[in-house]
């Protein structure tokens, strides 16, 4: 049976996120001292991340909210529509990660079906 090197994976993803983290307030200072829109997509593009990974993090939507300079909004509401472009790229990427979780489930599935039958036999 394999070992359960999940903590090691933990770990990297911790990494990951802290140093995405450290890049979006690097951008967040650096878009503070310029007089252009500060957006969602800008920040993105500035700090090298995703805009989906942005929008889970709502301390730092907040802190580029704060940031964003007076009478330069961007739309929003109901009447606002993603381009067709965009709305295929987010379909795309759903799908993408929808068979990653499968993949996973398969191996999940097969690991939990191992562990049963190994303690099947211990318990013989």
């Amino acid at each position: 049976m394999r070992t359960d090197n999940s903590q090691h994976l933990l770990a990297a993803t911790r990494r990951r996120s802290a140093r995405a983290r450290q890049q979006v307030q690097e951008a967040l200072k650096q878009l503070g001292q310029t007089t252009q829109p500060v957006t969602v997509s800008e920040l993105a593009r500035r700090s090298g991340v995703s805009r989906s990974w942005l929008y889970t993090q709502p301390d730092l939507l907040e802190q580029l909210q704060r940031r964003k300079l007076p009478g330069k909004t961007a739309p929003t509401g109901p009447d606002v529509r993603a381009s067709e472009a965009s709305i295929h790229r987010r379909l795309e990427l759903a799908h993408k990660r929808i068979r990653q979780l499968t993949d996973e489930n398969i191996r999940l599935e097969e690991r939990l079906a191992r562990a049963h039958g190994a303690l099947r036999e211990a318990r013989h």
